[in-house]
């Protein structure tokens, strides 16, 4: 078989692979906006379709100052949210005047076979008009009868006007029940406004 090359290595008007070539790649699922909102809660398309869903923060934003974004699980369609979790936190920060820095583990923030508490992953983010959230949380095989739900999270925040948090959390939801639904609330106050995105990855 013949390979063609364009001329100026570019291609063009691709509309589809061939049959034999796997896309993969993340699908939109869907897309919810916050406007003063006590929760977010996604309550359909996490089931056994995908291995794995992704969930994109962009400028999350408190109403009250130093509040966190935080999550927990349902196993029940979001009737009720407390499923039993443990995990593990850890930070880094910078201010803008160079003076304050660190490398440490939050152990303020990590949970031991929780059920009441809801997991921060998100945990310094100011309220004033330029400051906000923006991160990804990770949630592997929810729809598993055999295996604990794994989640890693990522994110960074400005606060205070001057610092910059990256927050690192993980854990797994114990239980071998499927998780199909996700609600997102903040420590404190409201979620004034931002954009959560669910994506499944194939």
């Amino acid at each position: 078989m013949a390979l063609n090359f364009a001329n100026n290595n570019s291609l063009s008007a691709i509309t589809s692979l061939p049959a034999s070539i796997s896309g993969g790649g993340m699908t939109l699922i869907s897309t919810q906006t916050a406007s003063s909102s006590s929760t977010i809660s996604f309550t359909s398309g996490i089931d056994s379709t995908y291995d794995e869903y992704v969930f994109k923060f962009y400028d999350i934003h408190p109403a009250t100052n130093n509040a966190g974004l935080s999550f927990n699980a349902s196993v029940n369609g979001g009737s009720s949210y407390g499923v039993s979790k443990t995990t593990t936190a850890f930070r880094s920060y910078h201010d803008e005047s160079n003076s304050e820095a660190a490398l440490e583990y939050d152990s303020g923030q990590d949970l031991q076979d929780s059920t009441a508490s809801f997991q921060k992953i998100l945990r310094f983010i100011g309220n004033g008009n330029d400051e906000s959230g923006v991160g990804s949380l990770h949630l592997f095989s929810p729809s598993s009868s055999t295996f604990v739900k794994h989640f890693i999270a990522v994110g960074n925040t400005y606060y205070d006007g001057s610092h910059s948090f990256h927050d690192f959390t993980s854990g797994y939801f114990d239980t071998t029940s499927v998780i199909n639904a996700i609600q997102f609330k903040m420590s404190s106050g409201n979620i004034d406004s931002g954009v959560i995105k669910l994506y499944g990855i194939s």
